[in-house]
Formats: structure tokens, sequence, C-alpha cells
């Protein structure tokens, strides 16, 4: 069963609801995306089917259905699981079992200025408590950088403030937590109907230096998947058992330090990597995940990574960059954009006049050829940006 919202519905994602016929919650999203397909399915008929029968299996491509569970699920256990991925204070009190030393204080915006730095080991992480895509997010370095950030919090919350749903991104209450060392890695996963993680796809997330939080390029390969796949699982089946979770779909973030200790940075909750970055596990592997999902399909990773060879593939978010005036955006060149690739797969255009993101790119890259991606993470990709016209 699908919810599907803003901010974007692949084609890919499109095809598959349309394909699998499952029913899709009717609403003016779902209904652009599918036109009136049969399977649009009233709010009624929808929370009925949950309610009746053997347990169904519900994806919501974006957040911004989140509220929609939280008003008409409350007889499932649905609500509350969300509520522990979603409320990051929550879900470091969920964690606190496997992590009884870890530091972490919830603030209220208005409480950011008397908040002392000093009482923090440094770097630590201060970032909205209920988030996305890394908005609002800050690594802080050292004491004196506290003003600074503070105060480029407010000027973001002024900015990004209305973009999405409360239930998506809250600029109320901040977290400040410890900085996990380490690689970071984002993870799409369902735990089964016994409760047991099932692992869609392992994603390395790739930054320019170690101060940045930016999300701009994701990458999976053999080299990612095989050295992480029985060890992230023994760690999710520890997340499921303690959320009690069964039936139940989350694009997981987490970092591996040298000494292979795992740590978790967050959980999205019902559904898998955001906007379109799911649709990369197609690519890459040639599994659908939404399917895999519904249909309680598990891919064959011996299989798949034995046939793999050392390709890496990518998804790169291309975002405006801070103090880029959408309305001065007057196009995109992206046939330059698509050209700074050797091997691109797929482009997606998106109208950054709505939100701060101009495409997604899927491409494939040689092992010995990161170096392209290297450079888009250190550009502003300014130079795409054609001005509008005076």
């Amino acid at each position: 069963m699908f919810l599907l919202d803003k901010p974007y519905v692949s084609a890919f994602l499109r095809d598959t609801a349309l394909r699998l016929g499952l029913p899709v919650l009717d609403g003016p999203v779902a209904r652009a995306a599918l036109g009136a397909a049969p399977c649009l399915t009233g709010e009624a008929a929808f929370a009925a089917a949950l309610r009746g029968g053997p347990a169904r299996r519900v994806y919501a491509n974006s957040e911004n259905a989140l509220g929609w569970v939280a008003r008409s699920l409350g007889f499932s256990a649905l609500p509350e699981q969300v509520r522990l991925f979603k409320d990051k204070l929550a879900f470091r009190e969920l964690l606190r079992p496997l992590y009884p030393g870890y530091g972490f204080r919830g603030v209220p915006l208005g409480g950011l200025d008397a908040v002392n730095p000093a009482d923090f080991s440094k770097p630590f992480i201060v970032k909205p408590a209920t988030g996305f895509f890394s908005l609002g997010v800050h690594k802080v370095e050292a004491d004196a950088d506290w003003p600074g950030v503070v105060a480029a919090i407010r000027a973001e919350a002024g900015r990004i403030a209305g973009q999405y749903p409360e239930q998506v991104l809250g600029l109320d209450t901040f977290l400040i937590e410890e900085n996990i060392p380490g690689e970071e890695f984002a993870v799409d996963v369902y735990w089964d109907s016994r409760g047991r993680p099932v692992i869609l796809n392992i994603l390395a997330h790739l930054f320019p230096d170690e101060a940045s939080v930016n999300d701009r390029v994701y990458v999976t390969s053999r080299a990612v998947v095989e050295p992480n796949l029985e060890r992230f699982t023994r760690a999710l089946a520890d997340l499921g058992r303690l959320a009690g979770l069964h039936d139940f779909p989350a694009h997981v973030e987490l970092r591996v330090a040298r000494d292979g200790s795992i740590g978790f940075i967050e959980g999205n909750p019902l559904r898998f990597a955001g906007w379109c970055v799911a649709d990369l596990t197609w690519h890459a592997w040639g599994v659908n995940p939404y399917e895999a999902y519904l249909l309680d399909r598990k891919p064959d990773w011996d299989a798949l990574l034995a046939r793999r060879g050392d390709t890496v593939t990518s998804v790169i978010i291309a975002d405006l960059a801070p103090g880029v005036d959408p309305g001065a955006v007057g196009g995109v060149d992206y046939a330059a954009f698509c050209a700074r690739f050797a091997r691109p797969l797929e482009l997606r255009r998106i109208d950054w006049r709505e939100y701060p993101v101009f495409a997604f790119l899927f491409a494939e890259h040689a092992p010995d050829a990161l170096g392209e991606l290297d450079a888009i993470l250190r550009s502003d990709l300014t130079e795409f940006l054609l001005p509008a016209p005076q």
C-alpha cells in the first residue's frame, strides 16, 4: 500500500505502483501522478484495509504523509513507531540501552543563545529535533564558533520555514549531540513479519571534508556493501528489537568508526532514501526496493555481489548553494552538468523555484575515475546556473 506525496514522485515509483496495483491513498499528488488509476483508494477504505485482515505493509515516499498516519492509523502501532524515528530526541532515548554513555540534549530554538558550548566535547552536532535533508544541521568545532552557528540557524529557520510540513521539518526544538566519528553510510531496510531486517541497499555518504554535513553525493558498490552487510544487519536487528518493528521500512543513517564500532545517526520512518534517491537501488543492483518490501522479497546478495564487478553507482543531488536567490536563476545548463560525468545514467530535473534543488543525476563510475565526484562535491554548482533575464 502506498502513500504518495510531495516533494517528488519519480516515474519509476509511479510505474511500480501502477504495475503492482496495490491500494494508493487518493489525494492530489497521487492523482496527479497516477491519473484515474483504479488503485486509488479513499481514506476510509485505505484505513479499513489496514485495520481488517492480515498485516498490510505501507510505504510512504515522503514524510509529508506522516501527519495522515498519525491522524488516521491510531489503531495500529505505526504512529508510535514513526514517532520514535522522527523525533530525534525520542530516537536517542530509544537507543540509550545500546549507547548508555552517549551525550545529547534538547534545546528550544529560543534557548540556543543561552547554551554554553564549553559544556560539550568538540566537535558536536546541532540539528532540528524533527529534521530532513540536512536542513539546519551544523557541526561545531570550537566554542568560538557557537555564536555564528546560532545566527546561521536563525537565518536558515526564516528561509526554509514553510517548505515542508511540521511533521517533516520542525524548527522549534534542536538536538545537540556528540559527534559520531567514522565513515557515514545510509541503509534502506525493512523489517519482515518476524522482525528480521532485510537490507535492500547500502550507500556511502561522501563529503568534501570533515566539517561538511551536506547531502550532495551518495554511492553504492560491491566495496560499500560487501564488508558492511552482516554487521549492519546485526545492528539493525538490535534497533528493530528496541522499537518492536515488523513489516516496517526505514532509511537509517549510521557511522562506522576505525575500530569497527557502529553508531546510529538517525532513522527515517516508512520510507527509503528521500526524494528519489531510493531508485539508486534499481540503477545499481537491478532490485526494485518498493516491490521488494511490499511483496516481501529479499535480495540474493551473494549473487548480486558475485556478478557486480568494481563499478561504482552514484546519485548526485544538485542543490542551490546557500545565498543563491532562486528568483535570480533563469535556467540550468543541464547539458553541461551531465557532461561533467563520463557515464551519466539518468537525469531528473527539479523546479529550483519550489525547492532548493535543480536536479538528481544517477551515474556510473570506474573505480579509478572517482575524481569527478570529488570535483562536484567541492563545487558550489553556480557554474551551471543561468541568470534570469533583467
